[in-house]
């Protein structure tokens, strides 16, 4: 693919790959060699959320960071449903086709979701799983986040997002706690590819999401033990004003053999802490399994 002249190649300086779906084409980054770690963005951003962590990272392991369909340098295609249950259908196809060995699975947001139900349906392909400030079941209990899902799936939500571009111009700042990691050229390079109503209808469709995919989530939250084996780190970045800290209350309550590590940052802790992400996830992938650490005993 061509380039666009807005994306900064010091910034984000790898090569494009593409995947063709049916309802068109998926960008990835796939850089380094060695054991693989999966990158699964949410909304209202993409791969380029990740690039502190694949820059350093990839020295070492192959890093791999999708950008949903409606989002990053992937098509925007305006007449398709961009639904998590969609979005994870797509990823499952990427990872086929990319026939990874037992992978490391990094998640964020929605990414959360997204990855976690490959976990879940391939739990003997997941090494570890690092799990950053998402969730993965019905929000029907928090009745304010229901009320603006349900208020989006109006005609005034559409336009406060397909129009206004309410997500990566207001809400996205609202993720942050220090605001002066969120760089005008940063900033950009979230807004650059939604940049009419057609590209941002995919940021909508999450925000409905909240509310319309609230079965989807429920059946992966009830599968959760199939997850109870796999090493997890969670790392949280615990001034978040979008996810409520009762979230990582109900994830270390579920995985109470989980690592979990809180940072001082808010929803975007890999913009406002990415070296302190970095060395986490390092971390994790250097530690032996406590199987493997027996075995020199």
């Amino acid at each position: 693919m061509k380039t666009p002249s807005w994306l900064d190649r010091i910034l984000y300086p790898f090569q494009h790959h593409h995947l063709d779906l049916p309802d068109g084409k998926m960008h990835y980054v796939d850089e380094g060699t060695g054991e693989p770690i999966v990158f699964i963005h949410g909304t209202p951003t993409w791969s380029f959320l990740w690039r502190q962590q694949i820059k350093s990272l990839s020295r070492s392991y192959r890093c791999i960071a999708p950008d949903h369909l409606g989002f990053g340098l992937s098509d925007k295609p305006g007449n398709v449903a961009l639904t998590p249950e969609a979005h994870a259908a797509n990823l499952e196809t990427l990872l086929q086709h990319l026939n990874l060995p037992k992978l490391t699975l990094v998640v964020h947001d929605f990414g959360g979701a997204i990855g976690l139900a490959y976990a879940l349906k391939y739990p003997e392909k997941i090494k570890q799983l690092v799990i950053l400030n998402t969730w993965m079941w019905s929000l029907e209990e928090e009745s304010r986040i229901m009320r603006i899902s349900r208020f989006m799936a109006g005609g005034a939500g559409k336009f406060l997002y397909t129009r206004l571009a309410f997500s990566p111009k207001l809400l996205l700042p609202q993720g942050y706690h220090e605001r002066k990691h969120l760089t005008k050229d940063v900033h950009r390079h979230y807004l650059k590819p939604l940049s009419s109503p057609t590209a941002r209808l995919g940021s909508w469709q999450f925000a409905v999401a909240l509310a319309a995919s609230s079965h989807w989530f429920s059946t992966l939250w009830e599968q959760r033990q199939k997850l109870e084996t796999i090493p997890k780190l969670i790392l949280w970045g615990e001034k978040d004003k979008l996810l409520p800290i009762s979230f990582l209350e109900k994830w270390q309550k579920a995985f109470p053999n989980a690592t979990v590590k809180r940072i001082k940052a808010g929803h975007f802790l890999q913009e406002e802490k990415g070296s302190d992400v970095t060395q986490a996830v390092l971390e994790a992938l250097a530690a032996k399994p406590a199987a493997e650490e027996a075995s020199y005993f």
